[in-house]
């Protein structure tokens, strides 16, 4: 339990400083205002990238990429203080090796999931 709480304090004084406040200006967008999304100004844009759906879709993914950045280095945080605490208990040090064998192998995954996403569609992802 000890642990689990060095490893929470340890991963929220790491995400603190990427976590920035921004101001938002709300947008209208078929006489609905948002400040999520940026409507163009007509509606008659045929660029993908002015839909509002792309933009969500754009949204969730650097959430989720964000997101498994996050989890991914408090998994290796989590995985090395087992490591380093496990003294002779052979099978905590093989469930660190096994987390951390799991971090890796999410991590090679949504490697080719990005590389997929960015293969299939015109102009790629983030750009």
């Amino acid at each position: 339990m000890k642990y689990k709480k060095i490893v929470a304090s340890m991963i929220l004084v790491l995400c603190a400083p990427f976590t920035a406040i921004t101001p938002v200006m709300a947008a209208e967008c078929a006489g609905v205002e948002t400040s999520i999304i940026d409507c163009p100004t007509k509606n008659k844009s045929t660029k993908t990238e002015d839909n509002g759906v792309w933009q969500l879709l754009l949204i969730v993914i650097n959430i989720l990429t964000a997101g498994i950045g996050i989890t991914a280095v408090g998994g290796i945080i989590y995985a090395s203080v087992l490591y380093a605490s496990a003294e002779d208990k052979s099978d905590q040090v093989n469930q660190a090796k096994d987390l951390i064998t799991n971090v890796v192998i999410g991590l090679i995954m949504f490697a080719v999931m990005w590389s997929l996403l960015n293969f299939l569609i015109p102009g790629g992802v983030f750009t």
